[in-house]
């Protein structure tokens, strides 16, 4: 079977010459043409194949055959925009509803977690009648134009911060500002949020919302301490504003005991709006926003119609369906406990014979590798990270990747089939490459 018809080198003159610069290949110092896919395994064009901890948005493993049938099936039965009447956007709507809090009853079906996240801002606008928008240091949520003004991550290398946008402290209990040994870090970082607010008043501006990521990721693979979330979305909803959970990175079964990492915060908490993307699709372009009844409300009231020509379409509302029935027949969240577990495990003791490792976190399979030059000060080993990620693809085909404020957090948010022996495999060559790093002083 040939496997493709130009050879990388032409493949690689090409995008240079037709593809946008700044749209930037994994490994772009040599990249991996991968051709060909299945499960949680990648294949390039001499059909050597990689491991894959890097592909959270194909969810259920790629090229799922339940997933490319129920896509072929309906595709040639019939695919349109959502304003004709059809049963596949109502029954995946009843689907995702029956896995949220009871007044999380309202979708709307866009095409890609930006679409979603700028929908939400809009719905939070209209709902509210504020402008100002509370975001975490470092976030990231998207590529729009509305999205770059509320992620740090972006505007900071770019025209700066807008007036209406504030920046809280991210919750990071091992570098942040409040750490493991604080006696209850969730309030201490929620007071944070509840100190801007009041500063935000005092400038005579009003809040919109407080938007954020359940678990952010460009920002190190952070978990929330406990009660952060339920103290924050108290103190924004008394100043007027709504709370936006940021599940595109993080949904459907990733962190294993849930499916929402939202959730991970307690039954008690529930935000007014969420938004879902990546991997509601397992690579098909499939994104959501699910909302209240009271902000769809005061969203309809302003008499402008909202038309969105591909989302919630019936052949990626198939896709969708299919997925939800692969992560319950298959039981990824139960794998992604037990998996997740196991990775976290053998990581956590490799720190114990790797001083470079300085912290090891997460839940589920969304696990961050954290490596300084110094334990006490947790210096960043940034370059050592990016070595480690470029020997993995190159002496044992394994595709990882870095994340964090400082690229220093080597990241696993795999497919969700990934298994207990990818998990040994990886780790086991991880401590490899630190053992020869060390022995030869790198």
């Amino acid at each position: 079977m040939a496997l493709g018809k130009l050879r990388k080198e032409e493949t690689l003159v090409l995008r240079k010459k037709l593809i946008g610069q700044s749209c930037r290949l994994f490994y772009s110092e040599d990249p991996v043409k991968i051709v060909k896919a299945r499960g949680q395994f990648l294949f390039d064009e001499n059909g050597k194949r990689y491991l894959d901890c890097i592909s959270n948005v194909q969810h259920v493993g790629h090229c799922h055959p339940s997933i490319t049938k129920a896509a072929s099936a309906q595709m040639d039965l019939l695919n349109t925009n959502s304003r004709f009447l059809h049963d596949n956007i109502v029954m995946y709507a009843d689907r995702l509803a029956a896995t949220l809090p009871e007044k999380l009853c309202v979708f709307y079906f866009v095409n890609s977690g930006s679409e979603a996240n700028d929908l939400a801002l809009r719905l939070a606008h209209q709902y509210t009648q504020h402008e100002d928008v509370i975001v975490l240091d470092h976030a990231y949520h998207g590529h729009l134009m509305s999205l770059i003004d509320i992620s740090p991550y972006k505007f900071r290398k770019l025209a700066g911060k807008k007036e209406w946008v504030h920046v809280a402290p991210l919750p990071d209990t091992y570098r942040g500002i409040y750490r493991e040994d604080h006696p209850n870090p969730g309030q201490a970082y929620a007071d944070t949020v509840k100190h801007l607010i009041e500063e935000v008043h005092r400038d005579g501006r009003k809040i919109s919302a407080f938007f954020a990521e359940s678990l952010p990721s460009v920002g190190g693979q952070i978990i929330f301490p406990q009660g952060y979330s339920t103290k924050v979305a108290e103190y924004v909803r008394s100043a007027g504003g709504v709370f936006v959970a940021d599940e595109v990175q993080t949904g459907f079964g990733r962190v294993g005991s849930h499916f929402w990492a939202f959730q991970l915060q307690g039954e008690g908490f529930c935000p007014d709006i969420v938004t879902m993307g990546k991997p509601m699709g397992n690579g098909h372009p499939l994104a959501c926003v699910a909302t209240t009844v009271e902000i769809a409300g005061a969203f309809t009231a302003n008499g402008v119609e909202y038309f969105n020509t591909f989302g919630g379409n019936p052949v990626s509302c198939a896709i969708g369906l299919a997925v939800l029935d692969v992560i319950e027949e298959e039981d990824l969240k139960g794998n992604a406990t037990r998996v997740g577990a196991h990775l976290k495990d053998l990581l956590t003791k490799l720190q114990s014979r790797h001083q470079i490792i300085g912290d090891v976190r997460g839940v589920g399979l969304f696990v961050g590798l954290e490596l300084v030059t110094d334990r006490e000060q947790k210096t960043p080993a940034t370059e050592t990270a990016a070595l480690v990620v470029r020997r993995l693809k190159e002496e044992d085909n394994i595709c990882v990747s870095t994340d964090g404020p400082w690229e220093s957090v080597i990241k696993f948010k795999p497919p969700m089939c990934f298994s207990m022996d990818d998990a040994e495999l990886t780790v086991k060559c991880i401590d490899r490459i630190l053992t020869d790093m060390e022995a030869r002083d790198i």
